[in-house]
């Protein structure tokens, strides 16, 4: 087991390169089962959950390799259609395995996807449309059996929401089916672009992304490529409120301003001065942050969910009462108590956590009870009077290349130790 063991107080300053991004390497590397040839899937970030990603290819049949943050992946022989349930549990990502084997193979047989607990999550939307693509589906004590006895063909698809991994599902599925398919209310998000530009330099035909409607036309096979991920707009937003907590003052290197034109607002409004470059982000922070009216995370292009909890950590000492809604999941207020038990000051009923700024936090042994949770901890610490003792990091590892080097680097006191 380990731990991070922060002592706060520092003031973050200098330059750091953002690291690829969590949710655009996983579609990535499920769209690589569809691949007849070699992927170089350059800027992956090494994370726990990427790495599941590459075992789970390697049950498939596909060989795998990694080397300075480069992946290598040869999806030739991958023609297994199980996806073991071991692998499943450890992300919720997972399930978009289930589009990429039914289009190369043709049935697909694995349970359902576990991750973060951040209330339900159901992958209804991916059934249904998969079902509209002539997938017959079977579902028996929580494993899918899914075949094609027809082969996949473009439909038309209407989502009822713009749900990411659905759209995701979707495209995988689609881009060797027969025909044409058009996702209407499709998802927006930069992750989504980048899955189409990748799918795309291997010889699909999609365009629309980034839109709310993407239309797939099928071809009859890809290639292989060489490809960048995208630098990862939540692992931005956390450098970001970590000089914002800590009266900072740092550049963001390779961070895409556009994938984060909802974030910058806040840390304006907080009294940061944010200057934006076409591959760059430089943030200074002020000497006492200000309370923010109102914080609604939304779909993109809105507030996105993953940055809430992160954004509320920097609020925790910002003078004056903030506001934040939480629109996209049920228990996104995991990481509250935590705070509390910190020093802040925040209550939460419902869908909203009220915001009393506090003029100090101060370092407790706390626990992270999620992902982005565990990232917000550490945000709060760094800005702490006193030793914080951070645990349950293997759920941060999920998202975050090495966050102790990353916060170390710019100054901060945090260091990775086993108990």
């Amino acid at each position: 087991m380990q731990r991070l063991i922060i002592q706060g107080g520092s003031r973050l300053n200098g330059e750091i390169t953002v690291q690829g991004a969590k949710n655009a390497a996983l579609p990535l590397l499920a769209g690589c089962v569809l691949i007849n040839g070699e992927i170089r899937l350059h800027n992956c970030p090494a994370l726990s959950d990427v790495f599941a990603a590459c075992r789970i290819l390697s049950v498939l049949g596909a060989r795998c390799s990694r080397e300075d943050g480069c992946v290598t992946v040869d999806a030739r022989g991958a023609v297994k259609t199980f996806v073991p349930d071991e692998l499943m549990r450890e992300m919720r990502s997972s399930i978009v395995f289930l589009g990429a084997v039914l289009g190369r193979t043709g049935e697909c047989r694995l349970s359902f996807p576990g991750g973060c607990e951040l209330g339900p999550r159901p992958i209804d939307m991916h059934l249904c449309a998969l079902r509209k693509m002539g997938v017959r589906i079977n579902e028996e004590y929580g494993v899918l059996s899914c075949t094609c006895p027809r082969g996949l063909r473009g439909a038309r698809v209407d989502l009822s929401f713009p749900s990411v991994g659905a759209t995701e599902n979707i495209m995988l599925a689609a881009v060797l089916a027969k025909g044409d398919t058009v996702i209407y209310n499709a998802a927006r998000e930069p992750e989504i672009c980048d899955l189409a530009e990748f799918l795309n330099c291997c010889g699909a035909r999609i365009s629309g992304a980034g839109g709310g409607t993407i239309t797939i036309s099928g071809v009859e096979k890809l290639h292989g490529c060489e490809y960048s991920v995208m630098p990862d707009r939540i692992v931005a937003a956390t450098f970001m409120s970590a000089a914002a907590a800590t009266g900072g003052e740092i550049g963001l290197l390779g961070a895409r301003a556009g994938d984060i034109r909802a974030v910058i607002p806040i840390f304006e409004q907080m009294g940061c001065q944010v200057f934006l470059y076409e591959d760059r982000i430089f943030i200074k922070a002020p000497k006492q942050l200000k309370a923010v009216r109102t914080v609604r995370t939304m779909p993109y292009p809105g507030f996105p969910t993953d940055a809430q909890a992160i954004v509320t950590a920097a609020l925790a000492k910002a003078k004056g009462t903030s506001v934040v809604v939480e629109n996209i999941f049920e228990n996104r207020y995991r990481h509250v108590d935590e705070l509390v038990r910190m020093g802040a000051d925040i209550k939460t009923e419902g869908k909203v956590a009220v915001i009393e700024g506090v003029k100090e936090l101060y370092g407790a042994k706390v626990r992270a009870p999620d992902l982005r949770g565990g990232a917000a901890l550490a945000v709060a610490a760094l800005s702490a009077e006193g030793e914080t003792s951070l645990t349950n990091i293997k759920l941060m590892d999920r998202g975050y290349d090495c966050i102790e080097n990353a916060f170390t680097l710019l100054g901060g006191n945090i260091k990775r130790v086993n108990y």
